[in-house]
Order: C-alpha cells, then structure tokens, then sequence
C-alpha cells in the first residue's frame, strides 16, 4: 500500500498534519498557562475579599480558602499600601517570578517551555491586575508543579485530538486523491496497455476526458503521440507490404529470367553476325536483371490481389509450363508428364495458376538436379462435385524436416543452399486467394507429392460457355 501513490500520499497527510498541529500547540499550551495562572490570581482575589467582609476569620476558614484558591498566600496592593491579606507557611523559597500584567506572547510561549521542561518542586510568585477594580496589583504564591502537571495533561489532549484530525483529514484526502488523481491515472495506464496490444487499431486512441488540468494535459500528448505512432505503423505495414510483394515478384521474375538465360546458349550458337554480336549484350542485361532480383529477395511476404477468375483448360496450362520446364533441362536424365485429363477446365486466374505450378514443378526439377540422378515430374489433374485437384509428383529425395517444419514460411522453408523460401510461400498465398490450400500430401526418399485443392463454386457447375474458355 505504501509503495502507490494513495499510501504516500496518506502517510504525507498524516505527516504534515501532525507538524502543523505541533506547530499550533506551541501557543495554545502557552495560552493554556496563562490563563491557568489568571485564574488561581482570581481565586485568590476572592479568597482575600472573604477576610475583607469578616476580619475575624480563625486559622482553619483561613487554610481552606488558600486551599481553595490553591495559593499559599495573597498580597494585595490598594492606594499604594500593600498588604497580606491571605498567608501561610511555604515550604520552599520563591525561585520565580512571573509577571502576567502585561506580557508578550514571546514571553508567555518561553516560560510556558521552561515550565515543562522543569521537573523540580519549586514555589513561584505571580503577579497580576486584580478584577472589577479590587485594586492596584494582586500577589500570590503558588506551587508550579500542579500547573506544570494541568499543562501536560492538556499537552496530551491537544495531541490526541491533534491525532484523531490527522487521521480523519488523511482519510477525506486519501478519498479524494484516489478518486480525482490516482482512479484518473489508473485508468490512463489501462488504456496505454491495450493501446500497446493493439497500437494498429485506430480505435484504441484515448480521448481526453480527464477534468483534471494536468491530466487532460497528459492525455491530449498521449492521444496526438499515438496518432503519429499509428500512422507511422500503418506506413511501415505498406512499406513490408510493397517490400514482400517486390519480393514476390522478383522470385518469379528470377525464374523467367533464368529460362530465358538458357535460350540465349542457343541463340549464341547462331552463325548470324548481327546475332553473335548482340547476344553478348543480351546476356549481360539479363544477368544484370537476375542479380538485381536477388538483392531485392530480402523484402518480406504480403497478400496477393483477388484473383480474376475465368474458365481455363487445365491441359493447355501444364503444356505450356512442361515445355518451358524441357527446354530449361535440356539433355539432363530428366523426364516430365503430363496426367491431365482431355478436356478438364477449372475456374481460376490463369496467371496466378501458372505461377504456383511453376513454383511447385521447378522446385521439384531443382531437387532432382541437386541428386545428379534421374527423375520424373508428373503433374495429374482430376475432379469432383466439391473441388479440382492438381497433383505436382516427383521421384527426388523428398523434403528435410527443417524445411517440412517451416514449409510454408518465407525465408525459411529453403531446400536447396541459395534458396529464399518464397517459392511454397507464393503458391500457398495464391492457392488461398482462390479460396483454395496447397497441401504437402507425401515426402520421402521416394519422393514428393503436392496437391492443390481448388473448391467448385456453383457457376462452375454450369454449361461451358465457348467464349468464356481462357487460356
């Protein structure tokens, strides 16, 4: 409790409270003598009047007024004649003094200290101004240690009252800083921790609202720093996003660029002249524009665009992509198969098809390769009521476990040394875009198999328009 702000705050109060109400007592005490001392002065005027009505007072009258009065005798002074109206035997020599006809409160404060502070029996004179007129000066004598223990116990009540404020006014306060400044606060601390869980959803900006100055303060900076720090993470968001779908790009883009590498072997062979000349500069450009899509393979992964969906001979398809996939093998003990049946026709975005068909048979060539042994790639098709499946097989040496455990992670479900990873993380975005998934259904030294799963819509099942056929 003591280490929250409310605790502090209530210890401080006490603290504090206590400080003033000492500060109080030092002339509240000295009031307190002073008019204890004023009084016995006014006792003993009375006491002296009774000898005044009756000169004739025996001994014993006597000491019962001196006790009364608790003084030990009573000197009066009246038209310059001082004389003793009250007397009896005292125990102890006069030590003090006090004057209280007209004394400053520095005075009164001192030798109300110096009374406390005095544990010795001592017998003091007093001198005052009698009441109502009964003359010119009054003069006792009177023990000081019952005026010194009357001060104590007054001391202790004013501490314990003093006590009893302090408490109660520490209570009112604590309440009240609790609930206008620490409740407040609280609050504002809540919201900066669902802020922080969430910092990109524009709704969980505060509003001020606090009545409070200072805080209301506090809340409109937090409010205008959140609304920079989120604006510069939804920047940040498009920027990933554009670095993920450059990424994207220039791993298919590298592809293409290879193929087109080795059709340039062919076109150097050429016995043309201008040909011989200028397939050195084609060459070069296209090795520049592979390197360049290397560098930029390290921007992160991002949703693909909504397809655009249209009837497409699924044959065709995998002619296209088996023949480009010949060439780039070129006399290797590589073998590729088309499985498709005669006339099947899917619904789909057919360049985004081709990419993951791509991506998934030139994985597969890649690790067939990588063994120096020969291989088959065969890519089957078939359907039913529900979905179209696609089927990539090849005979390699199956995936390793750390590239199954991330297989569809970017930059981290790499085969072969080289590899970015994206080529399974690209496909499995388009697969998805289709409403569709890219499943791994075997690996092993035997082989790999993937499968695609492209879900039937009902305009699927409707008659095949001619002109809707897309290639």
């Amino acid at each position: 409790m003591f280490n929250s702000l409310s605790g502090r705050f209530l210890v401080l109060t006490i603290i504090f409270v206590m400080l003033a109400e000492v500060l109080i007592f030092v002339p509240s005490i000295a009031r307190f003598r002073q008019d204890y001392l004023l009084e016995r002065l006014e006792r003993a005027q009375l006491a002296s009047l009774a000898l005044e009505a009756d000169s004739m007072l025996s001994p014993e009258l006597e000491a019962e007024l001196l006790k009364n009065a608790e003084v030990y005798n009573v000197v009066l002074r009246r038209d310059e004649v001082r004389q003793l109206a009250l007397s009896s035997p005292i125990p102890l020599p006069v030590e003090t003094t006090y004057d209280m006809r007209d004394p400053s409160a520095w005075r009164l404060i001192a030798d109300a200290m110096s009374t406390l502070v005095n544990t010795e029996e001592e017998v003091i004179r007093v001198v005052g101004n009698p009441v109502r007129d009964g003359g010119t000066l009054i003069e006792i004598t009177t023990p000081q240690m019952p005026l010194r223990t009357a001060m104590l116990a007054y001391g202790r009540n004013v501490l314990i009252l003093s006590a009893i404020i302090s408490i109660i006014t520490a209570a009112l306060l604590f309440v009240a800083v609790r609930f206008l400044l620490v409740h407040p606060i609280k609050g504002l601390v809540n919201h900066m921790e669902r802020y922080a869980a969430n910092p990109e959803d524009a709704r969980q900006i505060i509003e001020p609202s606090a009545t409070v100055g200072e805080l209301r303060a506090a809340e409109t900076a937090l409010q205008s720093m959140e609304t920079q720090l989120s604006g510069a993470l939804r920047q940040k968001d498009r920027l990933a996003q554009l670095g993920g779908a450059v990424a994207k790009v220039s791993h298919d883009l590298r592809n293409i660029l290879t193929s087109a590498q080795l059709f340039t072997d062919r076109i150097e062979s050429s016995e043309d002249p201008l040909v011989k000349r200028m397939a050195p500069k084609l060459v070069g450009s296209i090795s520049r524009a592979v390197n360049l899509c290397e560098t930029t393979l390290a921007f992160g992964r991002v949703d693909e665009p909504q397809p655009t969906l249209a009837r497409l001979p699924l044959g065709d398809l995998v002619d296209e992509l088996l023949e480009g996939e010949r060439l780039a093998v070129g006399d290797r003990p590589l073998s590729f198969h088309d499985d498709v049946p005669t006339g099947m026709v899917i619904r789909a975005d057919g360049e985004q098809i081709f990419r993951v068909l791509s991506n998934l048979v030139r994985n597969a060539r890649q690790a067939i390769l990588a063994t120096n042994q020969p291989g088959t790639i065969t890519v089957c098709g078939h359907e039913d009521d529900n979905a179209w499946c696609i089927e990539i097989k090849d005979t390699g040496p199956g995936l390793p476990a750390k590239a199954q455990e991330h297989l569809f992670q970017p930059f981290q479900g790499g085969v072969r040394k080289g590899g970015t990873g994206l080529g399974l993380v690209i496909a499995s975005d388009l697969v998805r875009g289709h409403g569709g998934r890219l499943d791994l259904t075997k690996t092993d030294g035997e082989g790999t198999t993937f499968t695609i799963h492209l879900p039937k819509a009902d305009i699927a099942l409707m008659p095949l328009d001619a002109e809707e056929i897309a290639v």
